[in-house]
C-alpha cells in the first residue's frame, strides 16, 4: 500500500465553478499509483468542491446562480464582519462539500464522461485557494 499527497493551488476568478479536473488527473497519474481511493480536501469555509458536468458551461452557470437564489447576500446575517457576501458563502459550502472521495482504476480517478472536479468559489472577489489531494491505494 502506498500513500502520496499534495496540494494544489487554486487562484479563482471570484464567485463560480473552477474546474480542476486536469490538475487531478497529473497528478494522480505522478504517483504512479494505479488502484486505490483519492480524498480531495478543501480548506476553507467559503467555497467547496463538487462533481459535476464538464460539456455545457451553462450547467455551471445555473448551478452559480441557482446557489444565488437559494443563500442570498441580502439578507440580515448576524455574520457580517468580513463583508455582505461571507456569511453566504459559509452557508453555500454546507450546502455541497469540502471533500470528495473519488475511486481510482487504473492510474486515473473513475469519472464519468460528463463528469468534471469543480472548486466551486462562493465569495465574490478572487481568492487564492488550497486543496489537499491525498492518494492511497497499489
Amino acid at each position: 500500500m502506498q500513500q502520496a499527497f499534495h496540494r494544489l493551488s487554486i487562484r479563482t476568478r471570484g464567485k463560480g465553478l473552477t474546474m480542476i479536473t486536469g490538475s487531478v488527473l497529473d497528478w494522480v497519474a505522478s504517483t504512479g499509483i494505479e488502484d486505490g481511493l483519492l480524498t480531495l480536501w478543501c480548506r476553507h469555509t467559503s467555497a467547496s468542491l463538487i462533481v459535476q458536468e464538464n460539456a455545457d458551461p451553462t450547467v455551471q452557470h445555473d448551478i452559480a446562480s441557482y446557489f444565488d437564489d437559494l443563500v442570498p447576500e441580502a439578507r440580515a446575517y448576524r455574520h457580517d464582519y468580513e463583508g455582505a457576501d461571507d456569511m453566504p458563502a459559509h452557508i453555500r459550502s454546507v450546502l455541497t462539500n469540502v471533500q470528495l472521495t473519488i475511486p481510482v482504476m487504473g492510474g486515473e480517478p473513475v469519472l464519468g464522461t460528463w463528469q468534471g472536479i469543480y472548486l466551486f468559489e462562493h465569495r465574490r472577489t478572487p481568492h487564492s485557494r488550497e486543496i489537499v489531494l491525498h492518494l492511497q491505494g497499489n
